[in-house]
């Protein structure tokens, strides 16, 4: 499920895609006309670039090796292997691009189980046109485009942990030091790297470091999926 440690760690500092030149962006739904809304909203921004599309996701992983995307646009409901098995698969490879689902519904636990695969955030396909060129900018940059308190409405409403999988959760989280810990908690209430540094008094540095050690230690992609595990341990 994790990507490489390096992956990992070049999103936690916000070192990530896109910063010496416009977003690469894959886009893969087996509708053509919302691929190309898709593609016309996206190339009409001067830092994002549509590098290709997929019709399904049996065509996702030789359309990312082609080219070489930083953030997939990813359509949950396709015929032959859809986006959750399609971001399970992706999310594997080492130094994978980040992914972004796409739905129709807010509440679908397909979205939930894309987010536990690595993906960093979902839209729904009547987002706004600038509300999806921020969702890609910020994925690119290693932020998680959805909020803790939208993963959290969202876990709470299809998919409440069962005591065998909180206490999982739990032993998870007691790996980490005490000031990891205390990051995870201010991730999983929504915090930025700034917000942390000033609650818990840390330079955006040390914050940083933190969260890149947490990920590692955890085997975690994003900050969403920190959030699902700290909801998952009964800690929000």
């Amino acid at each position: 499920m994790s990507s490489s440690a390096g992956s990992r760690a070049g999103a936690a500092s916000g070192a990530g895609p896109g910063e010496s030149g416009p977003v690469r962006v894959l886009v893969v739904d087996d509708d053509a006309l919302v691929r190309a809304g898709l593609s016309m909203i996206l190339s009409a921004a001067s830092d994002v670039t549509v590098v290709g599309e997929a019709a399904d996701g049996a065509e996702v992983p030789g359309a990312v090796s082609q080219h070489e995307p930083d953030v997939v646009l990813m359509d949950i409901r396709m015929p032959r292997i859809d986006g959750l098995a399609a971001t399970e698969t992706l999310r594997a490879r080492p130094g994978a691009p980040e992914v972004i689902v796409l739905t129709t519904f807010d509440a679908d636990e397909y979205v939930l189980r894309a987010l536990r695969a690595g993906a960093s955030g979902f839209l729904l396909k009547d987002t706004p046109p600038a509300e999806i060129l921020r969702a890609v900018r910020r994925v690119a940059a290693g932020e998680a485009m959805l909020s803790p308190t939208v993963t959290r409405q969202l876990i709470a409403h299809v998919a409440a942990p069962a005591p065998p999988s909180r206490g999982r959760a739990g032993e998870r989280l007691d790996q980490l030091s005490e000031r990891e810990r205390e990051v995870a908690l201010a991730l999983a209430r929504g915090g930025s790297n700034a917000e942390i540094a000033a609650e818990l008094h840390m330079s955006l540095a040390t914050v940083k470091a933190h969260v890149s050690r947490l990920l590692i230690k955890l085997e975690l992609n994003n900050r969403v999926q920190v959030a699902i595990l700290v909801h998952d341990a009964g800690l929000a």
